[in-house]
């Protein structure tokens, strides 16, 4: 179920520690990535200013439900090098 607060988890996840950082974090990524431009992982941290690691966690968890169940595409540039792009999901067109 999706409420107005995003809802991370894991092993190592404290929310008082974790939870400003994370939901700041990845309101940056959405708002870079929101006009369905490709884009590496390192041309958004460098938008960003967060970590590629980060950046591609973040991606994922823009796919889940709970962030909205955006569409995130992948093209294979070469290398392993990925381009990425999201495209919102209708409803949710602002993240929260």
């Amino acid at each position: 179920m999706r409420t107005n607060e995003p809802h991370f988890n894991g092993a190592d996840y404290v929310a008082a520690r974790d939870f400003t950082r994370l939901t700041t974090q990845i309101q940056r990524v959405f708002a870079c990535m929101r006009d369905s431009n490709w884009r590496t992982l390192g041309e958004i941290s460098r938008a960003t200013g967060d970590p590629e690691a980060s950046v591609s966690a973040q991606l994922r968890h823009l796919r889940k439900q709970r962030f909205g169940s955006h569409t995130i595409n992948r093209n294979h540039i070469g290398n392993g090098l990925y381009k990425y792009q999201l495209i919102t999901t209708p409803s949710q067109t602002d993240l929260f």
